[in-house]
């Protein structure tokens, strides 16, 4: 299958590098083309995970986006969700009907994006999805991308909903391991970033700043901040089933326990993660993807549509307060929400038929 993948962090050279392997024919856009020029030069990435270490071959690597995303029928965007917005404009001008943009994960970024290609003009009819996590537990170093583990299961939603079969289809082509869900804001509920890293970073202040590197998966999980994800997760879980969407609802428990039903990375994930020691770095907490991603999209937009569904989130809220105090503004209003995004003035069914039916032009 023709893919483009678009973005140079450690999710878009993860992708990138197991697809190619698994005999997808990948380009691969960046924007920086300094941190590029290997890669835009010999066209390989060095891939590291549990059967070692080899070089492996991209059909293409260019920036020049339109040459990457032309005839390609997956575009993956690995890129945090902030990206989504400006990425929108660039990509107007060179999509092509029924292309797929998958966002892995997306933070609601299908409905956003769709809203800003029509503003930029485009009428491509390309159908958007977003997961629930990124495909990979992965992190790069100087030039080999290393996966610690991939996902075994993938939920999914689509935009339009009614438009998932034939999304589906090519999605399974590239992950075998997705699981349809009812639509994209099923799937932006299914977000594990917003309930796993906010507890993680605002709980574990202190020593991140104090500390030249901080494993916050590792000395930073400990058991009261556990007990803060689990009743964070209630109250993600308590706004699906207000709004319809039913199990599984993915908890973030399963991801922790030997126990119990596999979550999104399979048994035995989190002790992968620790061991890796990648997850061992420095964080700068006022421009760390886990703040301007996973908190002031992805918490704000929680907190927004729990008080939109009349469903309370006081702690989803509070930690949104503390991580505004830290940052110097206030989430709840600057962040990606309902409000910002038009939704808020809408009824339940009235935002569920528009997820069905997508944006008209």
């Amino acid at each position: 299958m023709e893919i483009a993948v678009i973005g140079g962090g450690n999710g878009a050279y993860a992708t990138a590098a197991d697809l190619s392997e698994k005999g997808h024919n990948v380009r691969l856009w960046r924007r920086n083309i300094e941190a590029f020029r290997p890669v835009l030069e010999s066209k390989w990435i060095n891939l590291k995970d549990y059967q070692g270490e080899r070089k492996v071959k991209l059909a293409q690597a260019s920036t020049d986006l339109g040459a990457v995303i032309r005839g390609a029928q997956l575009i993956i965007i690995p890129l945090p969700a902030i990206s989504q917005e400006s990425l929108s404009i660039e990509l107007a001008p060179h999509l092509q009907d029924n292309q797929v943009i998958l966002l892995c994960p997306g933070t609601f970024g299908s409905y956003l994006m769709a809203s800003r290609l029509l503003d930029a003009g485009c009428n491509a009819k390309v159908i958007f999805a977003e997961t629930g996590t990124l495909p990979y537990l992965t992190r790069k170093h100087g030039d080999t991308i290393a996966i610690t583990t991939r996902a075994t299961r993938l939920p999914t939603g689509v935009f339009p909903a009614e438009k998932s079969e034939a999304a589906f289809r090519i999605l399974k082509e590239a992950f075998p391991a997705v699981e349809p869900l009812q639509d994209a804001l099923d799937g932006a509920l299914m977000n594990a970033g917003p309930i796993i890293h906010p507890p993680l970073i605002l709980l574990n202040a202190g020593p991140i700043e104090h500390f030249d590197h901080w494993d916050i998966h590792n000395e930073g999980t400990q058991p009261a901040v556990r007990r803060v994800h689990d009743a964070l997760d209630a109250e993600r879980i308590a706004v699906r089933e207000a709004l319809g969407y039913g199990p599984p609802h993915f908890p973030l428990a399963d991801h922790y326990s030997q126990e119990g039903d596999e979550w999104m990375y399979g048994n035995a994930a989190h002790e992968k993660l620790v061991d890796s020691a990648d997850w061992r770095e420095k964080l700068v907490l006022k421009d760390h993807r886990y703040m301007n991603e996973d908190v002031a999209c992805g918490l704000a937009l929680l907190v927004s549509i729990g008080e939109w569904a009349g469903v309370p989130v006081p702690l989803a809220a509070g930690l949104l307060a503390i991580a505004s105090a830290i940052v110097g503004r206030d989430l709840r209003l600057t962040g990606r929400t309902f409000e910002y995004l038009g939704l808020a003035r809408l009824t339940p069914q009235e935002v569920h038929q528009l997820l069905k039916r997508g944006l008209s032009s």
